[in-house]
């Protein structure tokens, strides 16, 4: 299903030029634009789904089987010395483009354009606290 405002769904339909990595009937995967190292791929389902709170279980199963795949193949290709596997939901942790996407970012070394750095809290949790987070989270798991 395609909305006629999204990037990514005019991408799929070939309305926009993309360098296709990989197509088969639920993914597309391309070639970023921006390409913040060589190689950096985007993974998305052909159908559009926001986020991933939007996925239901067979959309993400298909993006997730496919993932692999093509890491393979971007670690045959380029040789990469690790990959990041980065995806962004809502404007608060940075999505952009409102269709669901992975972004597989080749690592070369520390110098090659990107930088996934955490800053580990500096105050101590504790195992009851980390606990009661964990059963805020599972209470609400359908």
């Amino acid at each position: 299903m395609k909305h006629d405002d999204c990037l990514f769904c005019k991408i799929i339909a070939g309305e926009i030029p993309s360098a296709k990595v990989y197509e088969d009937e639920n993914v597309y995967a391309f070639l970023d634009i921006s390409q913040v190292t060589t190689g950096h791929t985007l993974v998305i389902p052909k159908v559009h789904t926001v986020d991933i709170y939007e996925m239901d279980e067979n959309v993400a199963s298909k993006i997730f089987t496919t993932v692999p795949k093509i890491a393979r193949a971007m670690k045959t290709a380029f040789k990469p010395a690790g990959l990041n596997i980065l995806n962004n939901n809502e404007v608060a942790a940075g999505q952009s483009v409102f269709h669901f996407h992975l972004h597989l970012i080749p690592r070369y070394n520390k110098e090659d354009g990107f930088n996934a750095k955490w800053i580990t809290r500096n105050d101590e949790i504790s195992q009851e606290e980390l606990q009661d987070m964990a059963n805020n989270i599972a209470k609400e798991i359908e």
